[in-house]
């Protein structure tokens, strides 16, 4: 069993973020962030691809991490490669000593950095997850044996905010059906209204880790409620912005009253920093989430992660 699903299964409230892998070799920058943020959090997403922008494959960086002892959850889309690439991936993850996986479908290439590139899409998130079932049981998508099976810890992600609520309820109960065993948020801002959508999730007992995206300014609030769907920035916190004289601090005050307002209703918090993984400790600290403590080798929490 791994740290992030040890620290889940016990209760733990948790801290993950995310490292998006460099469009090139170069990863220095990285891992310094990495080793900044050792025993903060209880595991780094590693995107693939983010937002259709090529980069450096995270199961490569997923294995660099792990020597430096590192936890991550590898992303995998369904958007670049078949079944085949995919479960081949899978079992090259498996043997690399990757068990945090986060199923998704993918951001369409069109508005990435190669909008020529062909869309693949062969499976959706719920497909990923059920490849990712079959090898744990012992056979390929095709039926096939396979001689030895990975172990994965499968993860997927909601959007509590969708437009049609049942509807990503129903897809939330696909997923978990088909093997999800944690999953992620998109961006919350309306701890409310995200309180009202765990009363209906939590039929399915298994743990939501909320999404908490930075506000760096109102401009990206306001882009935030205009472009992506399920995410509403509420005015009150778009005037606060606004009016800041330190941007920064206000952000980080915005996110640790959020966190705190999250924390009775959920597992965790995935902190989205868009480059801001330094001030991870201020917020933790915000948050009232002790910024000492320290995750074991096995990932479990050494004390309560919460101050009294």
């Amino acid at each position: 069993m791994n740290g992030l699903a040890t620290a889940l299964q016990a209760g733990h409230f948790i801290v993950t973020t995310e490292l998006n892998p460099p469009k090139g070799t170069a990863l220095t920058a990285l891992f310094d962030k990495a080793a900044r943020l050792k025993g903060l959090v209880a595991a780094c997403n590693l995107t693939d691809s983010h937002t259709a922008r090529m980069t450096m494959s995270p199961l490569a960086v997923a294995r660099l991490l792990h020597e430096r002892g590192v936890e991550t959850i590898v992303q995998v889309t369904g958007r670049d490669r078949n079944r085949l690439a995919l479960q081949a991936d899978l079992l090259g993850a498996a043997a690399l000593g990757v068990s945090n996986v986060l199923c998704m479908s993918g951001d369409d290439p069109g508005g990435g950095d190669h909008p020529e590139a062909k869309p693949v899409f062969d499976l959706d998130a719920i497909g990923l997850l059920r490849a990712l079932s079959a090898l744990q049981a012992g056979h390929d998508l095709g039926g096939a044996a396979l001689d030895g099976s990975p172990r994965f810890h499968a993860g997927a992600v909601v959007n509590p905010g969708a437009p049609d609520r049942e509807k990503e309820l129903r897809r939330m109960a696909d997923k978990v059906e088909a093997g999800a065993r944690f999953f992620q948020t998109q961006a919350v801002y309306e701890p409310d209204a995200f309180a009202a959508f765990m009363e209906s999730a939590r039929v399915h007992d298994v743990p939501v880790i909320a999404g908490v995206l930075l506000l760096k300014s109102a401009s990206m609030a306001k882009y935030l409620n205009e472009k992506v769907p399920g995410v509403t920035v509420p005015a009150a916190l778009i005037r606060k912005l606004d009016a800041a004289n330190d941007r920064v601090a206000t952000s980080l005050d915005i996110a640790g009253r959020l966190i705190r307002q999250l924390e009775p209703v959920c597992q965790g918090v995935h902190l989205m920093t868009l480059g801001w993984e330094s001030h991870i400790p201020r917020l933790l600290q915000a948050a009232g989430i002790t910024p000492q403590t320290r995750y074991g080798k096995e990932g479990t929490p050494s004390a309560d992660t919460r101050n009294p």
